[in-house]
């Protein structure tokens, strides 16, 4: 099907690139140094989950997190330029799509009475699972090219 001189496979592919794009910029707007030199996000974000209504949040990152806090900075900074790569150029586009949806769940989850983050998470996560449920990969991607999946 075609609209606008387009077809339906590459508005998927504008909207995977799309949300890679908004990865990439949440990869680039992090103060890098602060995060992987003294853990500044999981500071911040521990001081959320330290006041979250949920027991099993709180007490999962203090158990989880903190304790490996540069590894998670690690995680999250890495993480979100490797979804947004995968994402925005098309390569292993599933596995960066499902690994977007589990960041933004836990960001989601962590975030629970910030609305306005809510509502940026929910957003991404409903792009990535049409991503994933329309195999926006197809064209315009490496995955493509390569004959992945």
């Amino acid at each position: 099907m075609e609209s606008n001189g387009l077809a339906t496979e590459h508005w998927l592919a504008l909207l995977r690139i799309g949300i890679g794009l908004w990865w990439l910029e949440s990869w680039r707007h992090k103060d890098k140094r602060a995060w992987l030199e003294r853990g500044a996000g999981i500071d911040w974000a521990a001081s959320v989950a330290e006041k979250h209504p949920w027991p099993v949040v709180r007490s999962s990152f203090a158990r989880l997190v903190l304790p490996r806090k540069r590894a998670a900075s690690y995680l999250v900074v890495y993480g979100e330029l490797a979804i947004g790569l995968g994402l925005t150029l098309g390569l292993l586009t599933p596995l960066a799509a499902a690994a977007g949806l589990a960041l933004n769940a836990a960001y989601f989850i962590l975030m629970v009475k910030d609305w306005a983050e809510q509502g940026q998470n929910s957003m991404m996560a409903l792009i990535q699972v049409v991503v994933l449920g329309t195999a926006a990969w197809q064209v315009w991607s490496l995955d493509a090219a390569l004959g992945l999946f």
